[in-house]
């Protein structure tokens, strides 16, 4: 009677979600200090019987392909259910991840509604998913790249350790990273209990462990989102994401919002007695919506404390891996990127279309014929010129800017196609560039923020074009 009612107790103190905790929370998401780990209980998809939960859909789907009489099996069924009772008839294991894939290749799935309002959060950067399906990145790709595929997608498995290619802070798209595994006619993802098992303990394994990305899951606030991890599993895998113990003081929270943490009572206060840093909320979908439209709400507010006159932030829409037709190249040095990243979406909101190498390789014959070849085509090129420049005085974009300089001289007099701006306040008297730089008038941009005129300028110049 006592446990039950400390359970109780616990799970009031846990629901309890407050007004502070919301503006916390908002706060920490502003500074992208957040984490969205992303479950299955979010995955609710129209199929050809309704409204259903898309892994419960797939199991009864599966168990036909494989012949599973699911008769005698827990209902509702699940795909480890299936796979368990397919092995049990001495079935080859490879033939469910094989079969799945050709289940969902075979349908066409909306993107649910709350991985929609997650996509439309954009101070998230780094979504983390325990699921093996594609629609996250579907709807990032929707929401925020007009369906084009933009976003990066990484998988682990424990036989291809994929991690970050860099720091989060350096990371320059979205990243979908599918902690345990991806959809794939291989067994390199979970579907089963005992794949789960594999994941988990190569995940903890010193050298099969995705490094960067725990370092970024140990000093991050984490939202656990639509988990169906059981009891045990979710203590599991949150001493395995902040890597100390859980009753040890931490800097970083963690927010469980799911359909049935609340109703184990035995989690629920472990949690409250052990992990004090960690909340629960009843509810993914309804989770979801609530942050969606309290982060909506304060955009005007952050609009208007810089600047923006209450109107909706611009965002940055990062460029596309090729360049696309009569595209003005920006050439800039990697220090410089914030104010490069302001300047196309200045640009972008002017029409005007844009391009520079986000990934900035900067090695390799291949990378150096594809830049070589977009400054052979480009309608214009336009060098940033800055402080880092000046420091940098062997960096690629002078390969760059030699490029744009030798394709200059084929040109007639007076045709305009070099169209140098500088950041802050370099001299241009004492800038570290070509002759030819200095020759033409180079437009000031402080912050990388271009004026009206110079918008002007650019139109023009692209409407004379096209006459």
């Amino acid at each position: 009677m006592v446990n039950t009612m400390a359970a109780a107790a616990a799970s009031a103190a846990l629901q309890s979600f407050d007004e502070d905790a919301w503006d916390d929370l908002l706060n920490y998401i502003e500074e992208r200090r957040v984490i969205p780990i992303i479950g299955p209980d979010l995955l609710r998809v129209q199929t050809d019987t309704g409204l259903r939960p898309l892994y419960e859909w797939l199991a009864e789907k599966l168990a036909v392909r494989l012949q599973v009489d699911p008769a005698g099996l827990p209902q509702p069924l699940t795909l480890n259910d299936v796979v368990c009772s397919y092995l049990g008839q001495r079935g080859r294991r490879e033939e469910a991840y094989t079969r799945l894939r050709s289940i969902m290749r075979e349908v066409s799935f909306e993107p649910p509604l709350a991985l929609r309002q997650l996509a439309q959060i954009t101070d998230f950067d780094l979504f983390v998913t325990t699921t093996f399906d594609p629609l996250l990145e579907q709807a990032i790709n929707l929401e925020r790249h007009g369906g084009e595929p933009m976003v990066d997608v990484i998988a682990y498995a424990p036989n291809r350790v994929a991690d970050l290619p860099v720091e989060r802070s350096e990371l320059q798209r979205s990243v979908v990273y599918h902690l345990l595994g991806r959809l794939s006619a291989s067994p390199t993802y979970v579907v089963s209990d005992e794949d789960m098992l594999e994941f988990i303990c190569a995940l903890q394994s010193e050298h099969l462990t995705p490094e960067k990305l725990f370092h970024e899951l140990e000093h991050s606030h984490l939202l656990l989102i639509g988990s169906d991890f059981s009891n045990w599993l979710a203590r599991l895998f949150l001493r395995m994401a902040k890597r100390k113990r859980l009753s040890d003081p931490r800097d970083f929270s963690e927010v469980f919002a799911d359909d049935h943490t609340l109703k184990d009572e035995r989690l629920v206060a472990f949690l409250q007695q052990v992990s004090v840093r960690t909340r629960v909320y009843g509810g993914a979908e309804a989770f979801v919506s609530e942050l969606h439209a309290r982060w909506t709400q304060r955009q005007p507010a952050v609009a208007a404390t810089s600047g923006g006159g209450g109107s909706a932030p611009q965002r940055f829409l990062p460029p596309s891996r090729e360049m696309p037709e009569n595209a003005i190249f920006i050439s800039y040095a990697r220090e410089d990127l914030p104010a490069v990243q302001r300047l196309k979406t200045a640009l972008d909101a002017a029409g005007l279309s844009t391009w520079f190498d986000l990934d900035r390789l900067e090695g390799g014959d291949d990378y150096d014929r594809k830049i070589r070849a977009n400054i052979g085509r480009c309608s214009y090129f336009l060098p940033v010129i800055s402080a880092t420049t000046q420091r940098r005085q062997e960096a690629y974009f002078r390969r760059e800017w030699s490029y744009a300089v030798d394709r200059s001289r084929n040109m007639a007099d007076g045709a305009v196609f070099l169209l140098p701006v500088c950041i802050d306040d370099t001299r241009e008297a004492e800038a570290l560039v070509p002759e030819l730089f200095k020759a033409l008038h180079i437009v000031r941009l402080p912050g990388g923020e271009p004026p009206p005129e110079f918008l002007r300028r650019l139109q023009d110049l692209f409407s004379g074009a096209r006459a």
